[in-house]
């Protein structure tokens, strides 16, 4: 949406340098209200390859002094963010919610969790970033140390417009890469406060940058910068496969976080009341915007028809809503365009044959009209060639499928191209190992629910969910430096 001059509606502008500047195009972008559209959160620049060029060329200089700074000072800097942060949580996660549309608590939840990514790795500043390695010569020293790509544009996508930038740019910057980032233009504004509490913080002129703008301007020209070093991205598939392409032609180092189709096995003997729990809060939550959404729920004959009365019983309790009201339980859709295509996705289910439980409509009651809402979707009758049994949906849409065994739920399970997260509800160990070994998935879990990642583990899918890279925890040195080995003799 380009700018129509609206009263008491601020513009935020890009983050160059040390400097908040605007766009060479003198052009913006409003940011609408997904609960409301009628309601501009705020304008956002859109910008020019002359504006990345100048965040690169920021970048670039900058790093040559940041990468020279010990690793404990560089953690002092994301320490003083996270506190600044801290200090600004409700505000970031109110803006989060009127530009996203996820609940308040869910917000301030993803809020305080990018406070703690910043301090989990500004104490990695601390840690070893080598090792001694015994030399065939026995005067001699060898060893090997971390040295930073440089350069690191990241690109984020909108359904977690804190977390997400920050478990890729607290990394990049603790092990002495300068950032620029390309948020999601959705929620660009978020993106501002989070680059605010940088800017608050001190951190060196040109060691982070933001320019918002159109994906295939800025994104694509990040991909293809011949001064980006590495490049960090979660998105679509599409886009993604894009990306890799543009970094792989120049020869940069790139990884991909990218779709999900992500189911949870329901065995014979498991918890129904904490199934239905898990099944819920994984698919629904986010208005089942996350990339581990459970979006296929697999289940045992001999239970299926009980976990089915359970869940729809739960559905329908569901509280849809603005997120800032607190009796809401799911918020909307982040744009009408992530409306439609859910709608659509819908009308596939029901074209090819699979049956509607609950829901599958858009929701319009007074106080939702303005807003891009659906109500939670539960389809049973499902076969694995169907389309949604297939295509990442990225919406508050269940698949149910009734299977007789643990060998065929597995087997399903692992018939997408995906294979991002995956769970099952059980009591039986074998069942368990069977799942651990078999699932073809970056993250299983076991009695818990498809979406929840830890950002002290490592994260990141198997198949077409990903490069194969880590992101969070230690693993995201592996991505963010190159090892160098040191062969010392007197």
């Amino acid at each position: 949406m380009q700018k129509t001059i609206e009263k008491n509606v601020k513009t935020y502008m890009n983050y160059i340098n040390g400097k908040w500047v605007a766009s060479t195009t003198n052009e913006e972008i409003g940011s609408i209200n997904p609960a409301n559209k009628n309601e501009i959160v705020g304008y956002v620049q859109s910008s020019s390859k002359e504006d990345l060029d100048a965040a690169v060329s920021g970048a670039k200089q900058a790093q040559k002094t940041w990468r020279k700074l010990s690793g404990a000072q560089r953690g002092d800097y994301l320490y003083k963010v996270a506190s600044i942060m801290e200090t600004r949580l409700e505000e970031i996660a109110e803006t989060m919610t009127k530009e996203m549309g996820k609940t308040f608590q869910e917000a301030k939840g993803e809020t305080a969790r990018g406070v703690a990514i910043l301090r989990y790795y500004a104490g990695e500043g601390m840690r070893k970033i080598g090792d001694v390695i015994p030399a065939t010569d026995n005067e001699a020293l060898m060893f090997t140390t971390r040295v930073p790509l440089g350069v690191v544009g990241v690109i984020s996508p909108w359904n977690f417009p804190v977390a997400i930038p920050i478990w890729k740019m607290a990394p990049a910057l603790i092990y002495g890469n300068t950032v620029v980032l390309k948020p999601a233009t959705e929620t660009a504004v978020t993106a501002v406060k989070v680059i605010e509490c940088f800017d608050k913080a001190g951190i060196p002129d040109g060691v982070v940058n933001m320019v918002t703008g159109q994906g295939s301007i800025i994104g694509q020209g990040i991909a293809e910068h011949p001064d980006i070093n590495g490049i960090t991205f979660t998105g679509s598939n599409t886009v993604g496969k894009m990306v890799g392409q543009g970094a792989l032609a120049r020869g940069a180092k790139y990884q991909l976080e990218m779709g999900g189709k992500n189911p949870v096995i329901v065995a014979n003997d498991a918890d129904l009341d904490l199934a239905v729990e898990g099944t819920i809060s994984g698919g629904l939550r986010s208005t089942g915007q996350k990339c581990t959404a459970t979006s296929r729920v697999i289940v045992q004959s001999n239970v299926y028809d009980e976990f089915k009365e359970k869940l729809l019983e739960k559905v329908s309790e569901i509280k849809v809503g603005y997120g800032m009201e607190e009796e809401t339980w799911m918020g909307p859709c982040s744009s009408e365009s992530q409306l439609n295509t859910v709608l659509s996705y819908i009308q596939k289910g029901k074209d090819e044959g699979a049956t509607l439980l609950y829901g599958g409509e858009r929701q319009s009651e007074e106080g939702t009209e303005h807003g891009f809402y659906v109500k939670p979707t539960v389809f049973e009758d499902i076969n694995s060639e169907m389309t949604i049994a297939q295509e990442e949906i990225f919406g508050p849409v269940l698949a149910l499928i009734k299977v007789d065994t643990i060998e065929e739920a597995l087997e399903l399970a692992n018939d997408v191209e995906f294979g991002l997260s995956a769970s099952i509800y059980t009591k039986n160990i074998s069942s368990m190992f069977s799942f651990i070994n078999e699932m073809e998935a970056g993250l299983v879990r076991v009695n818990a629910e498809t979406a929840g990642v830890e950002l002290q583990a490592p994260f990141g899918g198997m198949k077409q969910s990903s490069s194969h890279s880590r992101e969070q925890g230690q693993a995201a040195i592996e991505f963010f430096t190159s090892i160098k080995t040191v062969f010392v003799k007197p």
